[in-house]
């Protein structure tokens, strides 16, 4: 049977939630990961120190016989450089939310205002602590993403020894923006690898597909998968696995979120072996990461076989994507 093994994947871009949620849904990303940037947009947001050390607990506290790094996020505020000193051994990124960009961003940035952003930003460029952004506008939904273009320029050039990451990227604006300046790079999901608008409300409106940035055009597909086969190296995988409950999806004001933490590398598997791409996976989801954040995880080995998976109805509750399809691949041991 084909196997394909993987070492210490790595997740840089995952939602937890908190509560019973994060109980549910904290061990499936911990069984088969060795670590992952943990988003900061809970009720209330994670801004303090104290903030950081008792989320992580309570994450740690959730999967006690896996190793797992939770590597936290700060919500990004204009903090004050002794502040930042404070907690940069505690923290590996600060995340950037547009106010009301997405779910649980209330209170995020209203005004690029470069002067009013840069003591922070300077003080990170100095701490060495990257900037990661949800970089979509107030515009039209399907144009967001590409006019938030000109505020990475803003950033990238206004310091250029911070390092930025442009989150989950939908568009062929934003892989074209890659390699314009050597401060920026990008995470990359794996539904967007997959869907395009038309798989979200090109026929029913599929609730469980809809997540923001919304998925986009085929030619947007097609350059995200340009780039992450290729494992360029300036992309990572970031699955933006956003867990919400049935009724928060399956209802009127359906929430912002894909959920695919238990089975994103099966899926990853499937769509590089499509693309006869799965030597470069490897990279895509841990080498990479590991040299953009100069982060160092310990051994986790993940072997993947091809054979029938049917994907479950839902994990605690909670409906991942592809629900009930039968997939190419499976994981057949973590060690």
């Amino acid at each position: 049977m084909k196997t394909h093994t993987l070492l210490m994947p790595l997740d840089m871009h995952l939602h937890l939630r908190d509560g019973v949620m994060l109980e549910n849904v904290a061990p499936l990303t911990a069984y088969s990961f060795s670590g992952a940037i943990i988003m900061p947009n809970l009720v209330p947001p994670v801004t303090t120190l104290d903030d950081v050390k008792k989320y992580k607990e309570r994450i740690m506290a959730t999967v006690p016989n896996d190793y797992f790094e939770p590597y936290m996020t700060l919500f990004y505020k204009n903090y004050d450089k002794a502040f930042l000193e404070s907690v940069a051994d505690h923290i590996t990124a600060i995340k950037l939310y547009p106010d009301g960009a997405t779910t649980n961003s209330e209170g995020g940035v209203s005004s690029f205002d470069i002067e009013e952003m840069r003591e922070t930003l300077e003080a990170m460029s100095e701490l060495e602590i990257p900037l990661c952004v949800h970089g979509e506008t107030a515009g039209f939904v399907m144009d967001r993403e590409a006019e938030f273009m000109s505020i990475y320029e803003l950033l990238a050039k206004n310091f250029p020894n911070l390092k930025i990451i442009m989150e989950h990227i939908t568009t062929k604006a934003a892989v074209d923006m890659l390699d314009k300046y050597e401060n920026l790079y990008a995470t990359i999901t794996v539904h967007h690898l997959l869907l395009t608008l038309d798989d979200v409300v090109g026929g029913m409106m599929m609730p469980h597909n809809f997540c923001k940035p919304i998925a986009k055009r085929p030619e947007d597909l097609d350059a995200l998968l340009s780039v992450a086969l290729e494992a360029h190296p300036k992309v990572m995988f970031g699955s933006d696995s956003a867990p919400h409950p049935r009724d928060k999806k399956e209802s009127c004001g359906c929430a912002a979120g894909v959920f695919t933490a238990p089975i994103a590398l099966q899926l990853l598997c499937e769509i590089f072996e499509q693309y006869d791409k799965l030597e470069n996976l490897q990279a895509f989801v841990s080498d990479n990461a590991q040299s953009i954040y100069g982060i160092c995880p310990e051994f986790k080995e993940v072997v993947l076989e091809k054979r029938p998976f049917e994907i479950p109805d839902s994990y605690s509750g909670v409906v991942p994507l592809y629900a009930g399809k039968l997939i190419n691949w499976a994981i057949q041991s973590v060690e």
